[in-house]
C-alpha cells in the first residue's frame, strides 16, 4: 500500500512540474508566474481542488506519442475566493506553450459545463501559443466546443478572462465573448493575425505590442477592460472584482459590512458644479462620495474617457454606475462611449445590479467622423441597453442633459425609476445660445437682443423646473444630501419585480 501510495504522490509532483524546472525558471525569467503560482494567488488558500491532473493528448504524429506531459498543458478545477465557489481553468505556458489540443478543450469545457450547472463564476486564465498545431483539425474542434459554451453561459453565469501571456488566433474569440478581460503590461498580447502575417500581407512593420499589447487594447480597440503591471496585483485585482458580482443570474450580489452611514451628509457636493456652465469638473469625485468607503471599482478607465462605467456599493451593496465625463469632451457622448456604456448596462441588468446614472452631457459629438463611423446606430446601442434593462435604475441630473442624449441617458421616459435633478440641471433640446439663434433667427443682426433672447431662455429652460413640472423629474435635491436620496432609493426597489414582452430574442442595432 505504502508503495502505491507514493507513487500517487510522486506521479501529482511530476504533474505539478508541468513542463519541468528549465521551463518553470524561463517563465519567471520572463516576468510570468507559472500556471499554479497564479491560482494560488487567485484563490483562497488551500480551497483549490484540482480536476483531471493526469490527463494526457492523444496525438500519435509528428512523434507526440514520445512526450505525454500529465495535464496537457492546462490546470482546472475550482476553488473559493473570500468564500465563494469559483471554477477556474489556467493554461501552463511550460507544456507545449499552453498550445490547445483536444483534451486540453476537454478539460475546459468540463469546467465550463460544471460552472454552469453550479451557478458560478468561471475565470480563464490565458496564457497560449494557439492551436496545437500537431492535432490540426481536432485542436480547431476543440476551440469551437470551447466558444459554444462561452454563448450558453453569457448572461447566466459571470465569465472572466485574464490575459497573462500570448493569445492569438481562434484563442482570442473565447475571452472576446466573456464578460470582462484583463490584461498584463508588457508580457499579455491579443491578436487575430501576428506580425509576421500582418507584414506579408498587408506590407506594415508593427511589434506585438503595438498590434495587441494591454496598452492597444485598454485605450484603442476596447477588447480589453483593464491592464495591470504584473501578475501579482492582476489575480489581486480579479479578487476584488469578484466580491463585487453575483454568482449568477438568479441570485443578487453579494452584501458586504459597511462602515459608512448612508445618511452621510457631503457638504463639499453643493459646490461641486462650477458658476461658468462650460468649466469642466470631475464626476469621479462625485461618485467617490456617494461610494460607501469611497471604493469605485472603474472598468475600461483607460477608453472613451467621456463616460465612466464601474461599481460601487450602497449600504454594502453593489450599484453599477454610468456617468459622463465633463472633463473629456465636455461629456459628449460619441461612439465609443456609447458603446463602452452600452455593454456596461447589459451586463449590470443580466445580473441583477442596479445601475445609477449620472448625467451632465450637452448632446452626441458632432462631426463627419462621427457620422460616417455610425454614431446613429452606436448611439442606439446605449438607447436600446437602458430600455431594455429592468433592474432598479436611479438617475441623478448634475448639469447639462441636452437633446437626445439627455432621453438616452436613462431619462424617465426609458422607464428610470427615480429622476433627481440637482439645482443646477440645465434639461432643455439645446443651449441658450443655438436655441436662442434657431428661434429668433430674424435678430441675428442686433447682439443686443440676441444676448436678451438667451437670457429669457436661460430663466426658463436652463433649469430642472419645466421637466419637474411635467413630472419627468421625480424630485430636485440638494446635492449634499444626493448620497442619502440615492441610497433611500435603491433601498425602496429592492423587490422590483418588471419585464419586457416574450420574445426568443432582441435584435440590439449592433
Amino acid at each position: 500500500m505504502k508503495d502505491i501510495l507514493q507513487q500517487l504522490e510522486d506521479r501529482r509532483a511530476e504533474a505539478r512540474l508541468g513542463g519541468g524546472q528549465k521551463r518553470i525558471e524561463a517563465q519567471h525569467a520572463r516576468g510570468k508566474l507559472t500556471a499554479r503560482e497564479r491560482i494560488d494567488l487567485l484563490l483562497d488558500e488551500g480551497s483549490f481542488e484540482e480536476f483531471d491532473m493526469f490527463v494526457t493528448h492523444r496525438c500519435t504524429d509528428f512523434g507526440m506519442e514520445q512526450q505525454k506531459p500529465a495535464g496537457d498543458g492546462v490546470v482546472t478545477g475550482w476553488g473559493t475566493i473570500n468564500g465563494r465557489l469559483v471554477y477556474l481553468f489556467s493554461q501552463d505556458f511550460t507544456v507545449f506553450g499552453g498550445s490547445l489540443s483536444e483534451t486540453h478543450a476537454q478539460k475546459i469545457c468540463k469546467i465550463q459545463d460544471m460552472a454552469i450547472q453550479n451557478g458560478a463564476p468561471v475565470i480563464g486564465i490565458n496564457d497560449s501559443g494557439g492551436a496545437r498545431i500537431q492535432e490540426g483539425v481536432a485542436s480547431l474542434a476543440g476551440y469551437a466546443e470551447v466558444f459554444q459554451r462561452n454563448i450558453e453561459a453569457s448572461g447566466v453565469i459571470p465569465q472572466i478572462s485574464v490575459i497573462m501571456g500570448p493569445c492569438a488566433g481562434g484563442a482570442v474569440y473565447s475571452p472576446a465573448m466573456t464578460d470582462f478581460i484583463f490584461m498584463v503590461k508588457d508580457s499579455s498580447y491579443m491578436f487575430v493575425t501576428g506580425p509576421d502575417v500582418v507584414k506579408t500581407v498587408t506590407n506594415e512593420q508593427v511589434t506585438a505590442e503595438e498590434l495587441g499589447g494591454a496598452v492597444t487594447h485598454t485605450r484603442k480597440s476596447s477588447v480589453a477592460d483593464g491592464a495591470f503591471d504584473n501578475d501579482v496585483e492582476a489575480m489581486a485585482e480579479v479578487r476584488r472584482l469578484v466580491d463585487f458580482l453575483p454568482a449568477n443570474n438568479r441570485e443578487k450580489p453579494p452584501v458586504r459590512p459597511f462602515f459608512d452611514s448612508p445618511d452621510r451628509i457631503e457638504a463639499s457636493l453643493d459646490t461641486l458644479i462650477p458658476e461658468n456652465a462650460n468649466s469642466p469638473y470631475d464626476m469621479k469625485e462625485l461618485i467617490l462620495k456617494l461610494a460607501d468607503e469611497g471604493d469605485f471599482y472603474e472598468i475600461q478607465e483607460e477608453f472613451a474617457k467621456n463616460i465612466i462605467t464601474g461599481f460601487i456599493r450602497l449600504e454594502g451593496r453593489t450599484v453599477g454606475v454610468v456617468a459622463n465625463q465633463p472633463m473629456v469632451l465636455a461629456g459628449c457622448l460619441d461612439i465609443d462611449s456609447a458603446r463602452k456604456a452600452a455593454r456596461f448596462v447589459r451586463f449590470c441588468d443580466a445580473f441583477e445590479i442596479p445601475i445609477l446614472t449620472l448625467v451632465d452631457v450637452p448632446g452626441f459629438l458632432p462631426g463627419t467622423g462621427q457620422e460616417f463611423g455610425g454614431v446613429i446606430k452606436h448611439g442606439a446601442k446605449l438607447l436600446f441597453a437602458y430600455g431594455q434593462a429592468t433592474v432598479p435604475m436611479v438617475t441623478v441630473i448634475t448639469r447639462k442633459a441636452y437633446g437626445g442624449a439627455y432621453d438616452v441617458m436613462a431619462s424617465k421616459h426609458l422607464r428610470s425609476d427615480f429622476n433627481y435633478a440637482w439645482p443646477t440641471a440645465e434639461i432643455a433640446v439645446m443651449g441658450a445660445k443655438g436655441a436662442t439663434e434657431i428661434i429668433h433667427r430674424a435678430d441675428l443682426k442686433d447682439p443686443d437682443k440676441i444676448a436678451k433672447h438667451a437670457a429669457d431662455y436661460e430663466e426658463r429652460f436652463a433649469n430642472p423646473f419645466v421637466a419637474a413640472e411635467r413630472g419627468f423629474i421625480d424630485e430636485v435635491i440638494q446635492p449634499h444630501s444626493t448620497r442619502k436620496r440615492v441610497a433611500r432609493a435603491f433601498a425602496s426597489l429592492r423587490n422590483k419585480k418588471a419585464s419586457m414582452p416574450w420574445k426568443k430574442h432582441d435584435n440590439i442595432p449592433l
